[in-house]
C-alpha cells in the first residue's frame, strides 16, 4: 500500500524545480565499447542454395484473385453524338486554326452549332429528381 507523504512530495517537486533544464547527473558509467573481432580469425559462413520451388510455400488455390471487372456501359448513340459535338467540334476548330487551314464559313458554323446543340442535348437529358435530396449528383 502506497501512502501519501505530503513532505516527501513537497521535497520531490523542490528537487524538480531546482534542477530544471540541468542535465540529469548518471551514477552509471558508459559501457565499454564492444571489441570486434579479428576477420582472420572469423569462420566462414557456407552460403545455404536457395530452393526456388519451396520459396513460396503458399498453394495457388489459397490466393484471392479477384473477378474480372465489367465492362462499362455503352453509351446511346445521341449521347455519343452529344459528346463528339461538345468536345469534337472545338477541338476540330483549333486544330484548323493553329495549323492556319481556312474552312468555309458554313462548316464552321455548323461546327460551333454542333457544340452548342451537344452541350444542350447533355444539360437537357441530366436526371431531374434524384432519389436522395441530399445527393450531389456525384454517380458512380
Amino acid at each position: 500500500m502506497v501512502r501519501n507523504d505530503p513532505e516527501r512530495d513537497e521535497e520531490a517537486w523542490r528537487s524538480i524545480v531546482e534542477n530544471f533544464g540541468d542535465r540529469a547527473e548518471l551514477d552509471e558509467p558508459m559501457p565499454p565499447e564492444p571489441v570486434l573481432p579479428d576477420p582472420a580469425l572469423a569462420i566462414p559462413v557456407r552460403a545455404v542454395p536457395e530452393d526456388p520451388a519451396g520459396a513460396d510455400d503458399v498453394d495457388e488455390g489459397d490466393r484471392f484473385v479477384p473477378p474480372d471487372p465489367p465492362l462499362p456501359p455503352r453509351p446511346s448513340r445521341d449521347r455519343q453524338l452529344a459528346w463528339i459535338g461538345l468536345f469534337g467540334a472545338p477541338l476540330l476548330l483549333l486544330v484548323l486554326l493553329l495549323l492556319d487551314v481556312g474552312i468555309p464559313s458554313l462548316l464552321a458554323y455548323a461546327l460551333v452549332v454542333g457544340f452548342i446543340g451537344g452541350f444542350g442535348y447533355l444539360v437537357f437529358h441530366l436526371p431531374r429528381n434524384p432519389d436522395d435530396p441530399f445527393d450531389d449528383g456525384a454517380r458512380l
